[in-house]
């Protein structure tokens, strides 16, 4: 009994990396309850042992967005460079569980799902927040707005399953541009 507590955890992150997954390459119509099972390597039945429906699956998919922002929100406000030039810095698609989540969440807000675009609005607002604190308010969404085109634009550029374009010399053009702002 013990061994089997111990693998619960594991399977239910499998079925929630499975979803993000199928969000990230398919989309949301294709993130259906047998999809998932099939991609995280379980059963119906033990999806929906973890996760009754997809509108579950969806709210800890949420709770993880919001954990991750949580924690880049603290590391923005850490930041020596200071929180414009590590949003830009931090807008470059590395992979990572935030860079998951952020665009799997991105293919729920594309159909409305009204939660997430709640969730994203909170998050924006945050971001926001810091970037005015540190170049003003009148400057902080020209600076989203970059690091969001920085994004967005590698990913449109790499194409389905092909590898990201180098955007190093654009990072820096951002950079330069955030110290113009600061100017």
């Amino acid at each position: 009994m013990i061994g089997t507590m111990a693998r619960k955890p594991v399977a239910r992150e499998a079925v929630l990396d499975a979803f993000e997954s199928l969000l990230i390459d398919e989309g949301e119509r294709a993130a259906t309850l047998d999809a998932v099972a099939r991609l995280a390597g379980v059963s119906k039945g033990g999806l929906l042992y973890h996760f009754p429906n997809k509108e579950a699956m969806i709210s800890v998919l949420l709770e993880r967005l919001d954990r991750l922002l949580a924690e880049d929100v603290k590391a923005m406000a850490a930041a020596p460079e200071g929180a414009a030039a590590y949003f830009i810095k931090s807008s470059v698609w590395a992979d990572t569980p935030m860079d998951r989540v952020f665009v799997a969440a991105t293919r729920l807000a594309e159909v409305a799902h009204e939660e997430t675009l709640h969730r994203f609005a909170a998050g924006q607002a945050r971001w926001l927040e810091l970037l005015a604190a540190d170049i003003g308010p009148g400057m902080a969404k020209a600076v989203l707005y970059m690091g969001d085109g920085l994004y967005f634009n590698a990913m449109l550029a790499r194409g389905p399953g092909g590898t990201l374009p180098e955007v190093g010399g654009d990072v820096e053009s951002l950079l330069a541009a955030v110290e113009r702002l600061r100017g």
